[in-house]
């Protein structure tokens, strides 16, 4: 990677969102099993299942923090490190931040405390209600910020005004139903439940090889394995929607995942392994399996899925056709003011601005996108390919765990049905090894998802290079650095508390027949009385 402000900007966004990205999964799925759990203790009455709600609920409290404290950060970046994209689509992407800030984050912060410290003040219900507010107010936080990302992604319900240079949202309903979003968020929630699911059937498979809090443990378990089931299912329903989208609002990214890069006749090969060369423009040893990539990208058997060289091509028409527009532009801004922009200039504009993004990819080379030349222009088409074997692997990184959450929730299923969860201790260690598995599948997904789009941080519309601020090198490599070390001392310290409360378990245990309270014994030695001594 080059030194230069794009990069560092780049990769700046991308530790921050990285590292935050380590606690959304797990808020988001840990909030609606904590609702599962007290819902359970609501109706039955069996105060087990109400500790069960306090200890893994301590756990979330301690993710949930964190996830604030690093969430908040990122925000701040845009106006930072993206300045010119903040001011270039503000009016639109603003929007569902702000939404989700007033909207899900306060009712998130609101009930998380009542869930707290309202155990002995509300009701059974009430605090039930808070438990559920909470896991609502998570889930809409991750819907709000989804319809932002998927805008990006998918530009709808808005159109650039060519007076202001500023995208303004012409159909606000189109933003919020844009089908993108949509589909990033329910397999995004989806990921995070498998998260909790894995990490909660890990930490009870834990304590059933240590012989502690066995009855917690399996009731634990039992919930972990069915809702995980069903999430890890849901995944790959969900992901498979997400591609399929893809092959219509994102051709190239569909392209690069696959390392096709010539056109095949449909339906398309899916490429199980390989090893692509970008200088090359070839994939080499690659294993293909008949027909399905073209089922899983167009479920249907006869529709063309453009490969890489075909899209560049493709660009190369749309850069042309951006340059009419760029001059358009010019053209409207050099009248000074809307009484001096004729009908004709207007109609200009409006004919080829939906390709003025192709035109500004030309910036990296030429201050003047109408001075480019033939060799530019080409430069400047095949920028729009992404890195394609980082995407490739990781794309397959990110399936292969999913597969695997799939039959590891799905033994653990059938062992809770059949009451030998802690019959096969080896399987009870795979679940322990296994809970990393999950974030690296989603860290993993993140990458493919937005590494995928480049050159565009708003696809078809602003090229990442012409969006960020007019900041030095000296001040990114500070900032970058002071990132990296506050948010690995954060990480630091969660990793150290939550180890430190699994290790130390639920402050009651409880007779399995009953559910009555059995208090711990203390183990300490009195202090002795002054007497004594």
């Amino acid at each position: 990677m080059e030194l230069d402000i794009v990069s560092l900007s780049r990769l700046q966004f991308a530790a921050t969102a990285l590292y935050h990205f380590l606690f959304v999964p797990l808020t988001i799925g840990l909030s609606i099993l904590l609702a599962i759990m007290e819902t359970v203790y609501v109706m039955t009455g069996r105060v087990i299942w109400r500790d069960m709600t306090k200890f893994w609920g301590t756990l979330f409290g301690i993710n949930f923090a964190m996830g604030v404290a690093t969430g908040i950060v990122m925000e701040f970046q845009f106006g930072m490190n993206w300045s010119y994209y903040s001011h270039y689509v503000g009016d639109i992407f603003g929007a569902p931040l702000a939404i989700e800030g007033l909207m899900a984050f306060f009712m998130e912060a609101t009930f998380v405390g009542l869930f707290f410290f309202g155990w002995d003040k509300l009701s059974k219900v009430g605090h039930l209600t808070a438990t559920w507010a909470v896991a609502i107010g998570s889930n809409f936080s991750a819907l709000w910020i989804l319809i932002a990302n998927g805008w990006m992604q998918n530009p709808v319900g808005a159109a650039l005004n060519p007076e202001t240079m500023r995208m303004e949202v012409t159909d606000f309903a189109a933003v919020l139903t844009n089908p993108v979003a949509q589909a990033k968020f329910v397999h995004t929630a989806s990921a995070g439940y498998v998260t909790a699911a894995i990490f909660v059937l890990g930490v009870s498979a834990w304590y059933l090889l240590k012989g502690r809090h066995l009855e917690l443990a399996k009731r634990s378990m039992t919930v972990a394995a069915s809702f995980g089931l069903a999430a890890a299912l849901s995944v790959v329903v969900l992901g498979d929607e997400s591609g399929y989208l893809s092959t219509e609002h994102q051709k190239m990214k569909l392209a690069a995942i696959e390392g096709m890069w010539e056109t095949q006749p449909a339906p398309a090969d899916f490429t199980l392994v390989g090893f692509p060369n970008q200088a090359a423009r070839e994939t080499h040893y690659a294993i293909h399996l008949p027909a399905l990539m073209g089922l899983i990208g167009t479920r249907s058997l006869d529709t063309v899925i453009p490969g890489i060289n075909e899209l560049v091509q493709h660009a190369e028409l749309r850069i042309a056709n951006g340059i009419k527009a760029y001059d358009a532009l010019q053209k409207i801004r050099a009248a000074g003011s809307s009484e001096n922009i004729t009908p004709a200039m207007r109609a200009a504009f409006e004919e080829t601005g939906h390709d003025l993004g192709y035109a500004l990819l030309l910036k990296r080379y030429v201050d003047d996108p109408r001075q480019a030349t033939p060799e530019q222009i080409a430069k400047a088409a095949f920028d729009t390919v992404p890195q394609v074997a980082p995407l490739f692997w990781l794309f397959r990184i990110m399936v292969g765990i999913g597969m695997f959450m799939i039959l590891l929730t799905g033994i653990f299923f059938i062992l809770s049905a059949r009451r030998q969860l802690d019959k096969h201790r080896w399987l009870l260690k795979l679940a322990v090894f296994a809970i990393p598995l999950p974030w690296i599948a989603v860290e993993a997904g993140w990458l493919v998802a937005e590494f995928g789009r480049q050159p565009w941080v708003i696809e078809g519309v602003l090229p990442t290079a012409v969006a960020v601020s007019s900041l030095g090198i000296k001040t990114l490599l500070i900032s970058l650095g002071g990132f990296i070390l506050i948010y690995t001392v954060l990480f630091v310290i969660e990793i150290k508390l939550i180890f430190k409360l699994i290790q130390k378990g639920p402050d009651v245990e409880h007779a399995p027949e009953t559910g009555v309270h059995v208090q711990p014994v203390n183990h300490a030695i009195p202090a002795a009385t002054s007497e004594q001594l």
